[in-house]
């Protein structure tokens, strides 16, 4: 008779995932400029605006792509995609899901699930 390998249980938390990206959002909004100079390249603060060009495409025009560093809402004006928050924005940018984006943020800003 052939031994059966032990494979532990993992169990699965019940996460709050609405509960769980506000809270990201919350701690993000405090260093949102910094993390949009992360993400974008020649970017710069104008007023409470981040203005950038577009990284997930060839943007040329400076000012179509803006981010609100109080709210955390952005838009890109020459495409119409738009988002609420800084999880949105970083999903958005990355190419990832609003979840993927939570967790990796909520990594870097000690927030866990």
């Amino acid at each position: 008779m052939k031994k059966r390998k032990f494979v532990p249980q993992v169990r699965r938390q019940n996460v709050n995932i609405p509960d769980f990206i506000a809270r990201v959002n919350q701690a993000a909004l405090p260093g949102l400029d910094a993390l949009c100079a992360d993400l974008t390249s020649g970017g710069k603060r104008i007023g409470h605006e981040y203005v950038a060009l577009n990284p997930t495409r060839k943007d040329t025009s400076p000012g179509s792509f803006k981010i609100n560093l109080r709210t955390g809402r952005w838009a890109d004006f020459a495409t119409g995609d738009a988002g609420g928050d800084p999880v949105s924005l970083y999903a958005y940018l990355k190419g990832i899901k609003q979840l993927q984006a939570a967790k990796a943020l909520g990594d870097t800003y000690g927030v866990a699930p």
